[in-house]
């Protein structure tokens, strides 16, 4: 019998790579006032383009403006723009542009079907290493973004980075923190298990994470979460495709978005969807597009939100996708 692994088509937009925080591992983010902001006018030329692709959810990416900055306010509003624009050339935005004020997250709400924030790992020894100079990265202000989320009922994406010096214990811890929240307000739709690798930009040496235990902490980790939330593996960053597979036999069913440049992982291109889905059927598995919410949390969303959604479910675009 043939088994389901879904993906989302996507386009990444970042509106900066600037940010405050200074991770070693970072292969992303330039300095703050080093970057020519990306305009709602070079984004709707890049929207037109992706119309006439198989391009669903168009990912808002971003470094972080400082909170006291006097660019803050307009750097949220840019946020805010590219979304509508996003939405109203008939893509679904889903935003992860680090931690938000509960004001700016109840705001993306109404023009996001979900959103996301990497928890990364909740143990304090990393502030005096890899996130010393990382305010944002305060594992506090990570999980109280994620309760925000549930009090606002967002269909939400987070997880864990593996290889930035945690132990094993200790991102099960996190994934306990993350199931905890859950329980509470059942809003975590994904969680992505990402393993650090080495890229031309950072500066730490080298991820402390083996990528042959992969299969293992998938397996671990859907002990620890509910079911109802899906495991997330970035494939490109999964460079052997036995470990890739030992994944999906562990418990992973999500490849996260396919779209030509991984951001955050630039030396690490994505796989092509032909040959992804090759490789996948190959071994008994069907390769899926999703949208970026899923269907059991649609009625959180808006009525133009539910819409929108409900446009893309049924759309010839869509249709043609799940056909392959």
């Amino acid at each position: 019998m043939t088994k389901q692994i879904t993906y989302s088509p996507a386009y990444t937009l970042v509106p900066t790579y600037e940010c405050f925080n200074r991770c070693t591992y970072c292969n992303f983010r330039v300095n703050p006032y080093q970057d020519d902001w990306l305009t709602l006018e070079k984004s709707q030329t890049i929207l037109q383009k992706l119309q006439d692709e198989f391009v669903c959810e168009i990912l808002i990416l971003s470094g972080e403006v400082h909170p006291q900055s006097s660019r803050r306010k307009a750097w949220f509003q840019n946020i805010y723009n590219l979304c509508k624009l996003a939405l109203s050339m008939g893509f679904l935005p889903h935003t992860n542009v680090g931690v938000l004020s509960f004001a700016e997250m109840e705001t993306l709400k109404t023009i996001n079907p979900s959103m996301g924030l990497m928890l990364e790992q909740i143990t304090p020894k990393l502030l005096k290493s890899v996130h010393h100079s990382a305010p944002s990265k305060l594992p506090s202000l990570r999980l109280q973004q994620l309760e925000w989320a549930g009090k606002l009922k967002i269909p939400f994406t987070t997880g864990i980075l593996l290889g930035i010096g945690e132990s094993e214990e200790e991102s099960w811890q996190t994934l306990k923190a993350i199931a905890s929240l859950h329980q509470k307000w059942h809003h975590i739709q994904e969680v992505i298990l990402q393993p650090h690798r080495t890229g031309s930009k950072q500066q730490l040496e080298v991820s402390t994470f083996p990528i042959y235990q992969l299969p293992k902490m998938v397996a671990k980790a859907r002990n620890i979460l509910p079911d109802s939330i899906t495991l997330q593996i970035p494939p490109n960053l999964i460079t052997d495709p036995k470990c890739l597979l030992d994944c999906l036999e562990a418990g992973a069913r999500d490849l996260g978005g396919i779209s030509p440049k991984d951001e955050v992982n630039p030396d690490y291109p994505h796989f092509s969807y032909h040959g992804l889905a090759d490789l996948l059927a190959s071994h008994g598995w069907q390769l899926v597009p999703r949208l970026p919410v899923y269907p059991h949390y649609y009625d959180w969303l808006s009525l133009s939100l539910q819409n929108a959604v409900n446009s893309w479910k049924n759309s010839p675009q869509f249709q043609f996708l799940l056909s392959i």
